[in-house]
């Protein structure tokens, strides 16, 4: 390769894809073009969503036009990570989505939750190889009664906070209490804290967690923790617009290893500088400043000029091209999660339980709604919409969960069969006119179906263009119309929609993904209104199994159930691409390791272990980490070529592994191209 690098997929190989003329390197199968970190829509009341986003892959036509713009185009990076003001050296960062709150009680954003974990710590750490729960966080230790309903966390001594006071218990057990006491804070973090009924700190180095019943997602516990006298000045209703925001030329006030010092919500930069008396070690940059890029292409621009580092989720066509560029290294990373039409299947005032909005009646019917799971030609979503990088879907849990997976039955799996479609709508009552248009079971007239795309997303408008044309196969009208996520945030949380199109992250415990389509997050993160008593019912019991395989059994009887309800249609699984000037900075470790993504991970060991390229060394002895000396690019994400880090996932080892920590893992995170993903 002609001075730059791209990382080959794990499986060896290019599969290539005719797409505009150009050949697009086939990305790791099963994984998908969002970042890893958590995100959640709020609305006026509360929060919406977990949900990652950013933006995601352009269309076909305009990547071949932007890749044709810098194929060749030489690199024009500066030789070491130093800038000129006075030796700082700076890392930066491209997104092309603006943090939404650098509250960690608010935000809705993937790059909120990056940003929060620079400014604060977390109880517990993960594992980089496999997102394990392990004590590298506040907590050096933990441990639980036989009958799990006593946790009780061992806190590391020394710790302060960015003001120099001390970091203790005290502040991790009043972190707890707000989010157990209710509120907004509740509605972010209140799934991790499920049974607890008392959180107290005896003295400065220990916590204690209470429970009615035990909780299999312990000890799960990413919330982060806030400074006690920081924060006691925040009232529940203040905590709603508290902006979190440096004031006055002050820093944030927190205790992770970097300071923020600059930045607003939904403006284009945010800068934070280096502590040099973090508890882990001082970073070795001075300062990350993240940019924000109204397009993929002008941020890809940016990072071959030399003035960012890193740009997250690169289109799979860009990713290929880049591999002409010196000092730039790119790869697809692993980064589970999935994409998926929803449906509104019965908003609803949850005060009172009256029907709310003005979604189409047939959306309420299960029958109507799995019929159209045959209706879509997955295999085109994949070639057209995602340029190659992924594979079609079917379950809410990708394949990458192995055992914790529910396979759906081959008569049974979402297929491109209009035939079988056409058939099932007609067995459920709702035939067709002379015509071809298709009738309620009433025979009236259906209507036309209204399909939300999001406007920043070109994969979003063209599923959901390309979905139109197989509902007009069926003789089922329907209209677009593409809105900022923000603004479909609030149609959705209205019910004023009949259908969108959007994706998830999985968390490594699948608890977290199961809860958002419960009754209980009606109006909040269950986008689709979507209740079933008896999913609900299994919901519980797997919240409280003790026993692992029990667990699981009771999580593929729940994605057994919402599978043939259908209140989502899954569409693919996708696969982030990344872009690092590798001439300036080295040792980012993949999460998992081998095979997984550089940044946006879940903790933050990369923004300690990168340093500048000419101090790499051995990066601590990180074997599978960029740019450690002596080793090529090309493994530099951990895989053997010809070998998927992904098999050993799928295969269970890291299921296996989690349940004896107490819960089911697998890996997780984020969303896409300006998505919420």
């Amino acid at each position: 390769m002609a001075g730059g690098n791209v990382v080959e997929g794990p499986l060896g190989g290019e599969v290539s894809q005719d797409i505009g003329g150009a050949d697009v390197a086939q990305p790791l199968v099963g994984v998908r073009a969002h970042h890893s970190v958590l995100g959640v829509l709020e609305r006026t009341a509360g929060r919406f969503r977990r949900l990652g986003r950013h933006g995601r892959h352009r269309s076909a036509i305009g990547v071949v036009a932007a890749a044709t713009l810098f194929l060749g185009l030489p690199a024009m990076a500066p030789a070491a990570a130093e800038e000129a003001d006075g030796g700082t050296v700076t890392f930066t960062v491209a997104m092309d989505n603006e943090v939404d709150s650098f509250n960690p009680f608010l935000g809705i954003e993937a790059e909120s939750y990056e940003m929060w974990a620079l400014m604060y710590d977390y109880l517990i750490g993960y594992s980089m190889q496999d997102m394990s729960p392990e004590p590298t966080g506040l907590a050096e230790d933990w441990d639980s009664s036989d009958d799990g309903l006593t946790w009780t966390f061992d806190i590391r001594d020394g710790i302060t906070w960015s003001d120099g006071e001390p970091l203790t218990a005290r502040d991790i057990a009043y972190t707890f209490n707000r989010v157990l006491d209710g509120g907004p804070e509740a509605q972010t973090w209140g799934s991790y804290l499920t049974s607890v009924t008392k959180i107290t700190a005896p003295d400065d180095e220990t916590v204690v967690l209470e429970l009615s019943k035990p909780n299999a997602v312990l000890p799960l516990l990413p919330i982060p923790i806030i400074p006690e006298h920081v924060w006691s000045d925040v009232s529940e209703d203040q905590v709603k617009s508290y902006a979190n925001e440096p004031e006055g030329g002050t820093p944030v006030v927190g205790s992770g290893p970097f300071r923020l010092v600059e930045g607003t919500a939904g403006g284009s930069t945010a800068r934070f500088e280096a502590r040099d008396d973090y508890w882990k070690g001082s970073p070795h940059v001075d300062e990350v400043v993240y940019r924000v890029f109204k397009s993929k292409d002008s941020a890809v621009q940016a990072l071959i000029k030399g003035e960012v580092d890193y740009v997250e989720d690169v289109p799979a066509l860009q990713v290929k091209a880049l591999e002409n560029q010196e000092g730039i290294t790119a790869h697809f990373g692993d980064s589970p999660g999935f994409d998926e039409i929803a449906f509104n299947v019965g908003a609803v005032d949850t005060e009172t339980g009256k029907p709310m909005g003005d979604g189409h009646e047939a959306l309420k019917d299960p029958a109507f709604r799995f019929a159209l799971g045959f209706a879509i030609d997955r295999e085109r979503i994949i070639e057209t919409a995602y340029q190659g990088a992924g594979e079609p879907g079917d379950s809410i849990i990708p394949p990458s969960y192995g055992d914790v997976r529910w396979e759906p039955p081959e008569d049974d799996r979402f297929t491109y069969d209009p035939e079988r479609a056409d058939e099932l709508l007609t067995e459920a009552g709702y035939g067709t006119d002379a015509s071809g248009n298709r009738l309620m079971p009433d025979g009236s007239d259906f209507g036309t179906l209204r399909l939300f795309a999001r406007g920043e997303s070109d994969t979003s408008v063209t599923v959901m263009d390309l979905f139109k044309e197989w509902l007009a196969d069926l003789g089922i009208k329907a209209e677009i119309t593409a809105m900022e996520s923000n603004k479909l945030t609030n149609v959705i949380l209205e019910g004023e929609f009949d259908a969108f199109e959007w994706g998830w992250y999985v968390e490594p415990d699948l608890d977290s993904m199961l809860s958002y389509l419960t009754c209980d997050q009606l109006g909040g993160w269950n986008d689709a209104w979507y209740c079933n008593e008896e999913y609900d019912r299994l919901y519980e019991e797997q919240n409280q199994a003790v026993d692992p395989e029990e667990r699981v059994e009771l999580m593929k009887e729940m994605q057994e159930i919402f599978y043939y309800d259908a209140a989502y249609l899954v569409t693919a699984y996708g696969a982030t691409g990344e872009a690092l000037r590798t001439d300036r900075f080295a040792c980012f470790q993949p999460q998992p390791d081998p095979g997984g993504i550089w940044l946006f991970q879940y903790g933050v060991a990369n923004y300690l272990n990168m340093r500048p390229a000419d101090e790499a060394g051995d990066c601590d002895g990180i074997q599978n980490a960029v740019g450690v000396a002596g080793t090529s690019t090309s493994s530099s994400s951990g895989g053997d070529e010809g070998s998927s880090p992904w098999v050993p996932v799928a295969g269970g080892v890291v299921v296996l592994a989690l349940l004896a920590g107490g819960g089911i893992w697998a890996f997780r995170r984020r969303a896409t191209a300006a998505e919420r993903e």
